[in-house]
């Protein structure tokens, strides 16, 4: 393809940012019969991703924004691939500027959605529309098919709707892109879906090590576990690399892979923005804010070092005084492992919807299952499920109460303890498997420690009680006459 011929055609849209996720999505959307024109503030970017892959589809090339701008069929459409914060608010300035009224930036970084609520009505006022989309899948889904979560001026959509669908996953032949609600709905979305992300690999990292330290299987045969996991009920994308992770070895030393890599787990923060949005909006989100704890805790390694020489392992039995075979316990460790994933995509989906309510959003769930069913990192087999629970009844006020779930988790209530119970007494942290755990248990009692919890806030603080067998609110003056409740 010659450049200049490419350069003279209008094209269909703009990669703004041509790393390695904008290079594929660019690369994705030229496989798709899209013209794509692309600019970088490092122009040996552009150069590089043609020299390499110019023969994928017709690129063309740009110096700067306003030969961006001339070089776009209308209403122009740019997808901006470039670092989330100061980096982005200045590639939209610059492009407000460039474009004219009616056409459309999409931002396809991890953006806060607070950050996507300032911008879209920022870029309002210009008459140009601001769509923020959550891309997830990581550089192969970019190239591949990607599940994407855009939100956003609904006008904006029948605009995009064709380019979207066409590079998303595709799963039974339908796409896994919906337009998910105005403003950062999308981006929102995406931020739950990192903390699902989180939760779950944290399990199958605590499943791993329940069967490595705990049972003593070798990596190898740990990877032939996962494999046959990932046949049934656990099928997911997650599992299915976990796998791969377990069967390879270290081209330096010969060792499992596993073995030489340092156990300090960093984080980009989306981890983070989730249970900090779950603390705003008091959903209890337990699993993904104890995955976003057991990664910052991972990373502690001074203090960690320094705990090792201060106290015991602290562990009561080994693993034969368990008096669970192997086969079984690996059993045990599957059933618990799908339990504790149930509740946190229980969990985001719940924290999903009061986001909905509180920004009114109107996200449908549905379209949740619907995109994540593949390209994403938290694809797995359930997610069908989760669409026919919330198709029988959109209003459900949790996923664990679709008889499906209620079913399943009820069923593997035994192996759930019987696995946190050996962690303990093996002096192996579990933590998402234990808060899991503790989240069911919380849901299923009759009476709560809150109870004394009040009693304390009263107590100390005149912060009132309900009682439960009188309608109103009391305060009980303790430390004085105990005779009479003062009704508030």
């Amino acid at each position: 393809m010659n450049e200049q011929q490419s350069s003279q055609q209008l094209a269909d849209i703009a990669v703004v940012g041509v790393g390695v996720m904008g290079s594929n999505l660019a690369r994705n959307f030229a496989r798709h019969g899209y013209r794509v024109a692309l600019y970088d503030q490092r122009p040996e970017n552009v150069d590089t991703l043609i020299s390499e892959h110019g023969d994928e589809g017709e690129f063309v090339p740009t110096r700067n924004l306003d030969e961006l701008a001339a070089n776009l069929s209308t209403p122009r459409r740019a997808l901006l691939m470039v670092p989330a914060g100061t980096a982005t608010d200045a590639a939209i300035d610059d492009l407000v500027e460039a474009f004219d009224e009616g056409d459309i930036l999409i931002d396809g970084g991890n953006s806060l959605y607070t950050d996507t609520v300032r911008r879209e009505r920022a870029v309002a006022v210009t008459g140009r529309l601001f769509v923020g989309a959550g891309i997830s899948g990581g550089e192969e889904g970019a190239l591949h098919g990607p599940s994407i979560m855009p939100g956003g001026p609904r006008e904006s959509w029948e605009f995009i709707r064709p380019l979207l669908e066409s590079i998303a996953a595709k799963v039974d032949g339908t796409p896994c892109v919906r337009y998910i609600g105005a403003n950062g709905a999308g981006h929102f979305v995406k931020m739950v879906h990192n903390g699902i992300e989180y939760a779950d690999m944290q399990l199958i990292g605590e499943a791993y090590h329940l069967l490595r330290h705990g049972a003593g299987l070798e990596p190898g045969r740990i990877a032939e576990i996962f494999r046959e996991w990932n046949a049934g009920d656990l099928d997911s994308y997650l599992i299915g690399i976990t796998a791969d992770i377990l069967e390879t070895a270290d081209p330096d030393t010969g060792a499992p892979m596993i073995d030489v890599i340092q156990d300090a787990a960093g984080q980009k923060g989306t981890g983070r923005w989730t249970a900090k949005e779950a603390l705003d909006l008091g959903i209890p989100a337990t699993a993904i804010g104890e995955a976003v704890f057991a990664r910052a805790l991972s990373s502690s390694t001074e203090l960690r070092a320094a705990a090792l020489t201060h106290f015991p392992t602290g562990y009561l039995a080994d693993f034969a005084s368990l008096g669970i075979s192997v086969e079984e316990f690996i059993e045990h460790v599957r059933r618990a492992l799908y339990a504790s994933k149930l509740i946190a995509y229980a969990q985001g989906f719940d924290l999903i919807a009061a986001g909905s309510a509180e920004y009114d959003w109107k996200i449908n769930p549905r379209d949740l299952a619907a995109v994540w069913r593949g390209g994403c990192i938290i694809q797995a087999a359930f997610l069908d499920r989760i669409d026919n629970a919330y198709e029988k009844l959109p209003e459900l006020l949790s996923l664990l109460l679709d008889s499906y779930f209620t079913e399943e988790l009820s069923g593997l209530l035994d192996s759930w303890r019987t696995v946190a119970a050996s962690a303990i007494q093996l002096g192996l942290a579990a933590p998402v498997f234990s808060s899991s755990l503790s989240y069911y248990d919380s849901l299923c009692s009759q009476r709560l420690p809150a109870a004394m919890v009040q009693a304390q806030r009263d107590y100390f603080g005149a912060h009132t009680y309900h009682r439960v067998d009188t309608e109103g609110v009391f305060h009980l003056d303790w430390t004085g006459d105990k005779s009479q409740q003062q009704r508030r």
